[in-house]
């Protein structure tokens, strides 16, 4: 999994007033929930376009001033109408000891159902995994080359080496369903035969002079 590095500065103060003031100022609040401690502190906003805009997990080495930290992101908040990031938040993780994220699904191979017709459904566009830090990957490759329609994988149906997913097994990943627009273009091929085999069999009547 690669790493993004984010630079940030500790936070002095606390509230919501102090995290307005931070806002303001084009930064956002965060916290780190760290294996003894939370750590506070705020970093500008752009530092964080390589790691929310992008289809793959990423790992953060959060630099806040003197100090390092090895996270992942939890959660993120974002503004109602803006979609300003509001606020972040983050794991401390450690090579040692499994963490849990989610990880995107990333889908691969040509469906013989879909190419038969079908359409693709994704159910789940990530899945929860605990795996130690130097395991975890990108994205989770599925591939769906050999499902036919009304075919689909479910989370029981995958495995990944040196990772566990943590999701219901019963929980549906995606599916080949039938498409509703193959069914009326038939339908409507259907009747356009009908109606000219019947124009034609139909006498022709003089046009009015």
């Amino acid at each position: 999994m690669k790493t993004i590095e984010i630079k940030g500065t500790f936070r002095t103060e606390l509230g919501k007033k102090s995290s307005k003031q931070i806002r303001k100022t084009g930064n956002v609040p965060c916290v780190i929930y760290g294996k003894e401690k939370n750590i506070h502190f705020h970093a500008h906003e752009n530092s964080f376009k390589n790691l929310v805009y992008t289809p793959e997990a990423h790992m953060v080495k959060l630099s806040i001033e003197d100090k390092e930290y090895k996270a992942v992101l939890k959660d993120m908040q974002f503004h109602p109408v803006n979609d300003k990031i509001l606020h972040a938040d983050f794991i401390e993780i450690f090579d040692n000891k499994p963490v849990v994220i989610g990880i995107p699904i990333k889908v691969t191979g040509d469906s013989v159902g879909v190419l038969a017709g079908g359409r693709l459904s994704i159910k789940r566009r990530t899945l929860k995994v605990k795996g130690l830090a130097n395991d975890l990957p990108e994205f989770l490759p599925i591939d769906i080359t050999d499902l036919k329609i009304h075919e689909g994988l479910k989370v029981g149906d995958l495995s990944y080496e040196k990772i566990e997913l943590l999701d219901p097994r019963k929980s549906m990943v995606l599916t080949i369903a039938t498409s509703r627009v193959v069914q009326k273009t038939d339908a409507e091929v259907a009747a356009e035969v009908a109606a000219e085999a019947a124009a034609e069999a139909a006498p022709e009547t003089p046009a009015a002079e």
